[in-house]
């Protein structure tokens, strides 16, 4: 128990707590008196319920009330409940004798509704009121003792024992009190007569009635009341019934009949009695009428049940001669379904995350019909194709809760229609329409457009370059929708991938970091990584194939004849060569792919371009006609390998051609290939060129001959002592992976212990080789043998000359 003031406070906590997964609903009740100071002390919430004071900050917490007053506030603070606004009870319950004020208390985060019943005690701070401050009453000097004439009785809105007890009057000469409880706890007074009435010795009488309550301290009212003595009157009116129950239809149009009273009179003038309402409060003056000389009761204005159930009407019967009668009509209002149902949202979310699990509270609703019965009873419905349901939680109270899953990427926004309908007939119902968000959850990884990616970059690309941009798309929405990308760590070929290309995170566009080869770098494989900004953030991997697309970037090479400063290399063909004879072959390599590495061949220059050609997909350089007495016997052919790049490189190789059946006939030709580095196309440095290469020729092989005849016999007996000991030397040109050279060609080399005796063959293909053998057995006459050794000596001679150093060249030319 609790003071305030002299008043006492019995707080009644029943506390009545249904939990569900995501709402706690409960109810708790207090009792205070009324017309408490603003800011007093209600109950202390927070230990009832046991709530800690931070939850209720946290959750929001907060008082809503049906109607428009609020006149209980919350002190989140502290966890009390105070007086917000001044309560008079009988202004918020009128006569009834127990007044209570409800509401409710709403949490958030998770929702918990809480009813409190709030009752309001009674105060004896009216005292009994009288209508009007002076009565008066005619009476019959003929009434006899004991007859009863009733007085207007005063008002007290206070109930219980603060409302009104008793009646006291003064003085009591002629008069007592006769007081009357009715059924309803109302007092009718009466005042009885006990001595006659003389006219004649007093006309008038002046009395004092005073009522009192029974609240501590007392309260009292009066009334003065001015008795008129009449000449006799012998009989009373007299009602014909002494309650007259009836009803009235709520809205009943003006002028309705409600009832008809009456009353009678044996005296001869009993048709001149009167009717009229005895004390009538307000609201009676307001919404009825009787009429004096009939009686009938007909209704003067609207009568609504949801203010008055029913009227209590005190009604009076006067004749001429001042008697009167009493009677109590009892009015009972008939409900009509007027008033649509009224919809309260007393917490809504607004937004609900769309991974809420089912029964997750949406709204919490109130519900209100003031009319009664079936016309008051509510029920709330929804959309049965909607995710959500309704549930009843307390009376007139319901919650919004899910009913399946939610998916944002589905529906991102539900209006949800409230109908609220009474069962009433017809029924009248109201709708509320609450427009529910759905906020997204990071549920949803990041989809490439693509699980491979194909890309092909060029070689010898600019770094920086642009290589491809790749997309991937979120289903989320906000941040968790906000993709970027990475590329995946990885090695290749011992450096880290992202030596080689980088992403832009934002956008997607991956760049090359450096410039590819294709000869060193034909292809590699990268994951990128499209990761989310949810948390915690979701990703998803694809992978790019990166192939490197080759470029025309390097000429062909030559393999063969090969090129060197110190020597020159010359193919000879015998005079006696056919058509198609094979004079050499040019081997060439292209390190690129594809057609950047189809080789063709063909003949820039030629000494004489009618005698050989080169063969366009083989390289092989051939005679085209027979070679006759009068062709040159040394040609400078310019060969071109070119490949079939875009643009297509190309590199020129010069092949070197001896046509001669001896040596001596070729040597003097040879000692200019050094010198011959250039082939020009000026007409006159040829033909100079020649002449001089003509002159020296014709002076060394004269010389060769001279020579030879007088060192025959030596020379010969030197080849003899040293033939048996000849090595056979095979050569084979290098073999390339590619299969660009696909021939052999051999060579047969003699050597003698003088070097300066040494021979070479140079051997057709195909293994066409034929051994001399310089020991022939039979009868040969010596002048051909003589001749066969003189140009075996030649053959020695030419050898040193095309393949020795500088110094074997000049020992050559000395024993020439």
């Amino acid at each position: 128990m609790r003071r305030k003031g002299s008043f006492q406070i019995w707080p009644l906590r029943i506390v009545i707590t249904f939990m569900s997964a995501h709402l706690a609903t409960g109810q708790i009740r207090y009792s205070i008196p009324e017309e408490m100071t603003v800011g007093s002390f209600v109950g202390d919430i927070g230990t009832d319920l046991g709530l800690d004071p931070k939850r209720l900050v946290s959750g929001k917490a907060r008082v809503f009330t049906a109607g428009d007053s609020e006149y209980v506030g919350l002190d989140k603070e502290k966890g009390h409940l105070i007086v917000k606004q001044r309560i008079d009870r009988e202004q918020l319950c009128g006569e009834v004798s127990i007044c209570s004020t409800s509401f409710n208390v709403i949490l958030e985060n998770p929702m918990e509704l809480h009813r409190v019943i709030v009752e309001i005690l009674d105060i004896n701070d009216n005292s009994p009121v009288f209508p009007r401050g002076e009565m008066q009453v005619e009476i019959s000097e003929g009434s006899p003792p004991g007859a009863r004439f009733s007085l207007e009785g005063a008002i007290d809105p206070d109930v219980g024992i603060n409302t009104l007890q008793k009646y006291t009057l003064h003085p009591t000469d002629h008069f007592n009190l006769n007081l009357q409880s009715g059924t309803d706890g109302s007092k009718n007074v009466e005042m009885v007569l006990q001595t006659a009435l003389d006219r004649e010795k007093k006309t008038n009488h002046y009395l004092t009635l005073t009522a009192v309550d029974g609240g501590k301290p007392q309260r009292s009212g009066t009334i003065k009341i001015h008795i008129l003595v009449l000449d006799v009157n012998d009989n009373l009116p007299v009602f014909s019934q002494s309650t007259y129950k009836t009803s009235v239809i709520e809205n009943a149009a003006k002028g309705t009949l409600v009832t008809t009273v009456s009353a009678t009179d044996a005296d001869e003038s009993s048709h001149n009695i009167q009717y009229y309402f005895e004390h009538p409060s307000a609201t009676v003056k307001a919404l009825f009428a009787i009429s004096s000389e009939s009686g009938e009761v007909r209704v003067t204005g609207d009568i609504d049940y949801e203010k008055y159930k029913q009227f209590k009407i005190k009604v009076t019967a006067k004749d001429h001669g001042g008697l009167t009668d009493s009677s109590v009509i009892l009015i009972d209002v008939i409900d009509v379904n007027d008033n649509t149902p009224k919809i309260n949202i007393m917490s809504f979310s607004g937004a609900l995350p769309e991974d809420a699990g089912l029964g997750t509270v949406v709204a919490m609703i109130n519900v209100q019909d003031l009319d009664s019965g079936d016309n008051g009873r509510v029920t709330c419905s929804i959309d049965r194709h909607l995710p959500f349901k309704i549930e009843s939680s307390l009376t007139n109270e319901y919650n919004l809760v899910t009913d399946s899953t939610l998916d944002r990427e589905h529906t991102q926004e539900y209006n949800i229609t409230i109908t609220a309908a009474d069962g009433g007939s017809p029924s009248l119902s109201t709708k509320e329409t609450l427009t529910l968000k759905i906020s997204d959850v990071n549920d949803h990884a990041p989809q490439f457009e693509q699980q491979t990616y194909n890309v092909y970059v060029l070689e010898n690309n600019s770094p920086s370059v642009s290589i491809i941009s790749v997309k991937a798309e979120d289903a989320d929405w906000g941040p968790n929708a906000r993709v970027s990308y990475f590329i995946a760590d990885g090695h290749l070929n011992g450096h880290p991938v992202t030596s080689y290309v980088s992403i832009n995170s934002d956008s997607g566009v991956i760049y090359a970091v450096k410039s590819f080869d294709f000869e060193q770098l034909k292809s590699f494989k990268i994951q990128v990584k499209a990761q989310d900004g949810g948390s915690p953030p979701l990703s998803s991997n694809t992978t790019l194939n990166i192939f490197i697309q080759d470029q025309n970037d390097n000429a062909p090479q030559i393999l063969y004849p090969v090129q060197t400063s110190s020597s020159v290399v010359a193919e000879m063909v015998p005079r006696s060569a056919d058509v198609g004879y094979l004079v050499s072959k040019v081997v060439a390599v292209d390190v690129d792919s594809g057609q950047n590495a189809w080789l063709s061949y063909k003949l820039q220059k030629a000494t004489d371009r009618a005698l050989f050609e080169v063969g366009a997909q083989n390289g092989e350089i051939r005679t085209v006609r027979q070679v006759t007495d009068k062709d040159a016997v040394k040609h400078r052919l310019t060969v071109v390998v070119e490949d079939n790049g875009q643009p297509s490189r190309s590199a020129t190789v010069i092949v070197n051609v001896a046509v001669a059946d001896s040596f001596p006939e070729v040597i003097s030709e040879f000692t200019n290939f050094n010198h011959d580095t250039t082939y020009s196309d000026n007409l006159t440095f040829y033909l100079i060129l020649a002449l001089a290469v003509v002159s020296v020729l014709f002076i060394f092989s004269l010389f060769a001959i001279i020579s030879v005849k007088i060192y025959r016999w030596r020379q010969n007996r030197l080849f003899y002592k040293s033939a048996p000991n000849l090595p056979v030397i095979p050569y084979y040109p290098p073999v390339y992976a590619d299969g660009t050279l696909q021939r052999v060609y051999n060579y047969e080399m003699c050597g003698t212990t003088d070097s300066r005796m040494s021979d070479i063959k140079f051997v057709r293909p195909y293994s066409q080789n034929t051994l001399v053998n310089m020991s022939r057995a039979g009868t040969v006459q010596r002048e051909k043998k003589e001749q066969e050794d003189a140009d075996l000596s030649f053959e020695n001679l030419r050898t040193f000359w095309l393949f020795g150093s500088r110094s074997d060249r000049g020992r050559a030319a000395k024993t020439l």
